[in-house]
C-alpha cells in the first residue's frame, strides 16, 4: 500500500496536468461521428473494435477471466479484447500513470476507495446511456446494486457483486477444544471471551490486522456514526470517543496475544495459503464473504462457517458493498461496445458459470438464480450469508471522499505505533482527525 500512496500522491500533484489533458480524455473529443467508429455506436459487426481491459486480482480470477473474453469474441468476430492484470498493488501503481498520459484501458475494474479519484477528474464515463439504449442490461439488477457505482447522479461504474463482512469460524475445531460458537447476535464484549478461550487453547482470533480502514469504520456505523461527513470534506464522527474506544479494546487483545504479532502479519503476502486458520493457528478470521472461499477451500477436512461482525448494532453496521466495478473509461473511443462487454459478464449465464460468484455474489437475479443449483457447499454458505445480510443490514456509505486512501495509510501507521506503545490511544484519535481533516482540505483545492 505504501507504493499505491507514492502513486496516488504524485496523481494528485499532477492534477493540473490531469486538467489539461482530459482528465484522462475529458478535453479529447467525444466518441461520436468519425471518431466514434461505427462499432461503437452503430453496432456493426462488420467493423472491427479492439478493446483494452484491466483487472487486478490472483491467477484464478486471471484465468476464468480470459475465457470469459474468448467466449465474448467468438460470440462477437468484429471485437478484440486486449487483458491487463496484476496483483492489486501493481494495478493502481500502472493505472495512475496511464491516468495521467490519457491511456487508460477501455474498460477498468474499479474499486470503491477510489471511485470518486478518477470519477471526480472526468476519467470515467456516465453507463445511464447505455443502460437507456439496451447496450448494458440492467432489468435483472436492482436499485440498490446499481447505486454503489453513483457519484454525482452519474452511473460511473458498474457493480460486479456484492459482499458483506464476516468473521469466519473454524467450527470442528473450536468443537474440538469445548469452544462455543457465538450466536448470530453477538458482541464485542463475546469476542473478548472467545479470544480468552481460544488463547487458553493453544489458538489466536483472527483480529483486524491491518484493515482498519474497513472495521473502524464498520465500528463506527454499529454506533451511528460514520467515517466521513456527508459532503467528504472532514472526519464525520463528533468526537474522539468512538475512536479511543476502538483502539482501547484492540490493544488489549493485542497485549493478551489474542491476534497476530505485527512483526508476523509484516510477512504476510496476503494470500489465502498464509490464513492463520488454514495454518492451524486461530480459530477465526475476518473479512468480506467473498474472501472466505479462497480459506474454505484450503481446508476441506475442516468446515469453516460464515457469521456477521459483533454488535451490538450489527445491522446498523453491516452493508451490501460492491465488491468491484468495471468502468468505462472516458478516453475509450468504443465505449458503447465496452458498455456491452460488461453487460455481457454480468449477465450471461454461461459466462457467470465460469466466474461463479468470485468478483461476489452476482447482482443479476436471474444469474443469482441459475447458479444456486451449481454451487458447491462452500460457495453456497456465500450466498447463503449474503442473503441474510441483505434483509439485516443497512444502506452503505457514498464512495470514499478522494483522500482516503492517504487516510487509511495514516490510520493503519498510527495503529502500528500505538501498538508499540509510541504513542498514546488519546494523542493518536487527536492526530488522526487533525491529520485526515488536513488531508481532505489539500483533496478540494
Amino acid at each position: 500500500m505504501k507504493k499505491v500512496l507514492t502513486w496516488i500522491m504524485m496523481f494528485s500533484l499532477i492534477g493540473s496536468l490531469i486538467g489539461c489533458a482530459g482528465g484522462g480524455a475529458a478535453e479529447q473529443p467525444e466518441a461520436t461521428g468519425t471518431d466514434a467508429a461505427p462499432a461503437a455506436g452503430a453496432g456493426d459487426a462488420n467493423t472491427p473494435v479492439k478493446l483494452r481491459i484491466a483487472w487486478w486480482g490472483g491467477q484464478s480470477r486471471h484465468d476464468y477471466t480470459l475465457k470469459v473474453i474468448e467466449m465474448y469474441e467468438k460470440q462477437n468476430p468484429h471485437v478484440t479484447i486486449e487483458p491487463e492484470y496484476a496483483p492489486f498493488d501493481d494495478y493502481w501503481k500502472k493505472l495512475a500513470p496511464q491516468a495521467v498520459a490519457g491511456g487508460l484501458p477501455d474498460i477498468i475494474q474499479m474499486d470503491i476507495s477510489y471511485l470518486n479519484q478518477y470519477a471526480g477528474r472526468n476519467q470515467l464515463a456516465d453507463l445511464k446511456p447505455f443502460m437507456d439504449s439496451g447496450s448494458l442490461n440492467v432489468d435483472d439488477i436492482s436499485e440498490n446494486a446499481l447505486s454503489g457505482g453513483e457519484v454525482d447522479g452519474k452511473l460511473v461504474a458498474m457493480n460486479l457483486g456484492v459482499n458483506a463482512l464476516q468473521t469466519t469460524f473454524d467450527v470442528e475445531t473450536m468443537k474440538a477444544n469445548g469452544i462455543d460458537m457465538p450466536p448470530m447476535d453477538w458482541t464485542w464484549d463475546d469476542m473478548d471471551k472467545l479470544g480468552a478461550q481460544a488463547k487458553e487453547k493453544g489458538y489466536q482470533i483472527g483480529g483486524f490486522a491491518y484493515r482498519h480502514d474497513v472495521f473502524f469504520p464498520y465500528y463506527l456505523r454499529t454506533i451511528g456514526q460514520k467515517m466521513y461527513s456527508e459532503d467528504g470534506k472532514t472526519i464525520g464522527y463528533p468526537d474522539d470517543q468512538a475512536f479511543i474506544d476502538y483502539f482501547t479494546r484492540y490493544q488489549r487483545w493485542y497485549d493478551s496475544g489474542y491476534i497476530l504479532s505485527l512483526d508476523k502479519e509484516a510477512q504476510k503476502k496476503g494470500v489465502a495459503e498464509e490464513d492463520e486458520i488454514v495454518l492451524g493457528n486461530s480459530i477465526s478470521g475476518t473479512g468480506w464473504s467473498n474472501q472466505f472461499l479462497a480459506v474454505a477451500n484450503l481446508v476441506p477436512d475442516r468446515p469453516l462457517e460464515l457469521h456477521p461482525m459483533p454488535g451490538p448494532g450489527i445491522k446498523e453496521g453491516l452493508f451490501l458493498k460492491p465488491s468491484m466495478y468495471f468502468s468505462v473509461t472516458e478516453s475509450s473511443k468504443n465505449k458503447e461496445e465496452a458498455a456491452k462487454f460488461i453487460s455481457f459478464f454480468v449477465n450471461d449465464i454461461e459466462a457467470n458459470k465460469l466466474i461463479m460468484g468470485e468478483r461476489g455474489v452476482p447482482v443479476s437475479s436471474k444469474v443469482k438464480e441459475e447458479l444456486l443449483p451449481l454451487l458447491s457447499e462452500n460457495e453456497a454458505k456465500i450466498f447463503e450469508y449474503v442473503t441474510w445480510a441483505e434483509e439485516n443490514s443497512s444502506p452503505g456509505d457514498p464512495p470514499n471522499p478522494i483522500g482516503a486512501v492517504e487516510i487509511e495509510k495514516l490510520l493503519r501507521d498510527l495503529s502500528e505505533r500505538i501498538l508499540f506503545k509510541k504513542i498514546s490511544i488519546e494523542d493518536a484519535a487527536a492526530e488522526f482527525r487533525s491529520e485526515a481533516n488536513a488531508i481532505l482540505a489539500r483533496s478540494q483545492q
